[in-house]
């Protein structure tokens, strides 16, 4: 029996834990036992793991990397768990990883790099080259990660390894689903409904503003869409706020927190993703599988899953007009959309799925094992 210790940072509805997820729901139970340690949980996402025997343990939000508070909490889970291998994603995950599992001498220590930073201080990137130091392994989510450790932080490629995120199999709604859906959201059968999902947390990343910002432009333009706006967060309050502003509180929907988001892309005709900054971006890999056309910022790993006039259309950053042009484009011709959907749907089908994912992150634990033994 393998014995793994994951350490992220707060369990909700992230890409980060939905990746957790995929490991405690894949990885053989009779091989492997698993553990998560997180800084806090919050919504329903906690109890996911549970149905798959596995336990979420909160340990308190690690106010600097010098916690020492946190970090006793944590080597105390160590000693009592006695992990094989040790997995940190997320600063505050790579920091309770990295110095724990050396100090408490776990075999085997890996951390993960979830950004593409181009703004990160050097505070933080030696800090990050430190925790580098201390790990056996350094997962990079996309090719943008891995560009950012092995050329920024200058980190040896022998340790640095790409595991492109991946994501669960979509489930498929009949046109009554979708038309009930719909209907709970106020929305008919003939709106064009342009969606995002995402935490609602930290707005200068996200951009879920300039999302309600198109609408008005669309909207203006007399353009008849819909905006749904997927997800929960401190930031939820300032948006409906500036829909209010905007006179467009018909326009634009918002749900709460939702565990299960897939519904929602289903009853999507377009997504939408205008980070400023993204290491992967992991819904648009689940879009993708909705065979959803996507219109996305071009921006850190987004490249990497996006192709331009393929898959999607790119566009540079904070160019709300331009954006609203290629949205008018792709409302007017479902031809477009349904090639753009298929070409996403294959591409997604051939690299980002839980299966391939899952598969990758056990090839690196056993290798890593093997290696080292």
């Amino acid at each position: 029996m393998i014995r793994i210790l994951h350490i992220v940072e707060t369990i909700g509805s992230g890409g980060v834990e939905r990746r957790r997820l995929l490991l405690c729901k894949n990885l053989d139970p009779q091989k492997y036992s698993q553990l998560v340690v997180c800084t806090q949980a919050y919504g329903t996402f906690k109890e996911e793991f549970l149905k798959y025997g596995v336990e979420v343990i909160e340990v308190g939000v690690l106010k600097s990397p010098l916690d020492f508070k946190i970090h006793k909490k944590v080597q105390r889970i160590i000693r009592e768990f006695q992990p094989d291998i040790i997995h940190g994603a997320v600063f505050e995950g790579v920091t309770l990883a990295a110095i724990n599992g050396f100090m408490c001498r776990v075999p085997y220590r890996i951390i993960e790099e979830t950004s593409a930073p181009s703004n990160r201080s050097k505070k933080a990137n030696l800090l990050m080259q430190l925790f580098a130091f201390l790990s056996h392994r350094i997962v990079a989510v996309s090719p943008a990660t891995y560009m950012y450790l092995t050329k920024q932080l200058h980190l040896p490629q022998r340790k640095c390894v790409l595991i492109n995120n991946g994501v669960a199999m979509p489930t498929f709604l009949s046109n009554e689903e979708k038309l009930r859906v719909r209907h709970q959201l106020n929305l008919t059968s003939e709106d064009f409904v342009i969606g995002s999902v995402g935490r609602m947390h930290d707005d200068a990343v996200k951009r879920f503003s300039d999302c309600i910002r198109v609408t008005a432009l669309l909207k203006a333009q007399g353009i008849p869409v819909k905006l749904l706006l997927v997800g929960g967060g401190r930031e939820k309050k300032g948006y409906e706020a500036l829909v209010h502003d905007l006179n467009l509180v018909h326009e634009v929907i918002f749900t709460d927190y939702q565990n299960d988001v897939q519904p929602y892309y289903e009853i999507m005709d377009l997504f939408l993703l205008l980070s400023s900054t993204e290491s992967f971006g992991l819904v648009l890999a689940e879009a993708m599988l909705h065979k959803l056309p996507v219109v996305a910022t071009n921006v850190g790993g987004i490249p990497y899953l996006v192709d331009d006039n393929h898959t999607g259309i790119l566009i540079k950053h904070y160019s709300l007009e331009a954006i609203a042009e290629q949205i008018i484009t792709l409302q007017s011709n479902l031809l477009i959309r349904k090639e753009m959907g298929e070409n996403g749907f294959q591409k997604a089908m051939s690299n980002f799925t839980e299966t391939a994912y899952c598969q990758s992150v056990e090839l690196l634990y056993l290798s890593l094992m093997e290696t080292l033994s």
